[in-house]
């Protein structure tokens, strides 16, 4: 019987069914098999929208959404163009600081790609960047800044696990400028080997670009200047965020029509709503895993076999890359979290650092070959067959891999800025 509803639920996942159907369906199964009531799942949907922490995510989605659709994207790279271009590899650079702090806002990748990939996509072929190198860096740079504040995922995991999301932004900080790092370095070497032009740096040029992005520059200054400074929690720096960027885009910039805000509204809020179903669906089935003591059954069999703790983060490592490479990163977070918690805290494994392990895998799987996202939806935006940018991504993937390893053997990368701002 269990093979069956195992083999029906592949059936039903390949066949596109919602995640949050396959995922209530084995809840529901399972719950009637050992006799708790369904409302179970209902309960746990109103605990979720009792949580004063997920007023966050609808609002920073807004935020997020309303940005893409104005010409913030233009202005970012315009404002970073002005004061990285001189460096060689400077545009590439751009690309890849322009596409953190995009994504860092609006929480989705694949928004990136497609917001800024018609902008620098063009621009990077037109100073003669190698076409596979111009696939990569955009195709990669789409997921860098999820572990930058305020990221959608820092906070779902927060969330889930229970972890304080002031600390997450904090822990985030430092390992994404370590990959945004990385990435900008490889890009310099590209840049001078394949002799790309630079462009002279201007300071008319800088103080013209930035008093176009005057308004919008300051906003991440604003966000945590306010949480670490105790004058606004997660969820009135996120009220806060809303309100900001919709007076600035609006009424200041005019870059979007009044008009237009109901519709940019309902398609924030469809992504907001699928994250909530998610989340309630997989906290219901996360219950029946806790009833039947399924992760202290996992650590008995991983006692077996592992009893380091760089043991288990190896093999953690490499589970995450396949979750990544074959999940969406809310579905991942909601679903995987609950299961690996408790194996961890077995492990002695900082909750913060492991939210940042778990971070950085799942943006490295947005561009894993062979079902990465990420590989998808460039293939889609740049019109290039999906194989090709298998290859454009693979020296990216290496890097990102290299800081990986980093991110995980040294717990103090994540936790210095948390223990220098001292959360206690």
């Amino acid at each position: 019987m269990i093979f069956l509803l195992g083999l029906l639920i592949l059936v039903l996942t390949l066949l596109g069914t919602p995640l949050f159907i396959v995922i209530s369906a084995i809840a529901l199964y399972y719950f009637y098999q050992i006799d708790i009531e369904s409302s179970t799942i209902m309960i746990d949907m109103y605990r979720i929208a009792n949580a004063p922490v997920l007023i966050a995510i609808p609002l920073f989605t807004f935020a997020g959404y309303i940005m893409a659709e104005s010409k913030t994207p233009q202005r970012l790279v315009n404002l970073s163009r002005a004061f990285l271009g001189w460096m060689p590899g400077g545009l590439a650079v751009v690309a890849i600081v322009a596409c953190s702090l995009f994504t860092a806002f609006t929480g989705a990748s694949g928004v990136t790609i497609i917001a800024l990939g018609g902008l620098l996509y063009p621009a990077l072929k037109k100073e003669e960047y190698p076409e596979k190198f111009a696939l990569g860096v955009l195709t990669t740079s789409g997921s860098r800044g999820l572990l930058f504040p305020p990221s959608l995922p820092i906070i779902i995991f927060g969330f889930v696990s229970g972890t304080h999301i002031d600390k997450l932004f904090a822990a985030g900080i430092v390992p994404g400028t370590m990959v945004v790092v990385a990435f900008s370095a490889y890009s310099i070497f590209m840049g001078k080997r394949s002799n790309v032009p630079k462009t002279e740096f201007h300071i008319r040029t800088a103080l013209r670009a930035l008093r176009e992005a005057a308004w919008e520059v300051p906003l991440p200054i604003f966000i945590l200047g306010g949480i670490y400074g105790g004058i606004l929690t997660v969820s009135e720096a996120a009220a806060f965020t809303a309100f900001y960027v919709l007076i600035v885009e609006v009424l200041i910039y005019r870059d979007l029509p009044i008009k237009q805000v109901p519709k940019v509204m309902r398609e924030s809020m469809l992504l907001v709503g699928g994250i909530l179903i998610i989340l309630g669906a997989a906290l219901g089935f996360t219950n029946y895993l806790v009833y039947e003591q399924v992760p202290m059954k996992i650590l008995e069999w991983m006692k077996l076999y592992i009893d380091s703790k760089i043991a288990f983060l190896m093999l953690l490592n490499v589970f995450l890359l396949v979750v990544g490479c074959m999940m969406d990163i809310f579905s991942a977070l909601i679903v995987v979290v609950p299961l690996i918690v408790p194996i961890a805290k077995e492990f002695d494994i900082n909750m913060v650092h492991l939210g940042i392990i778990f971070l950085t895998n799942l943006e490295i799987g947005f561009s894993t070959p062979p079902v990465g996202m990420n590989l998808f939806i460039a293939s889609f935006r740049f019109k290039k067959p999906v194989v090709k940018l298998y290859a454009a991504a693979l020296p990216f993937l290496v890097i990102s891999l290299t800081c990986l390893v980093i991110i995980t053997y040294w717990e103090g990368l994540s936790l210095w800025l948390v223990n220098l701002l001292d959360f206690n």
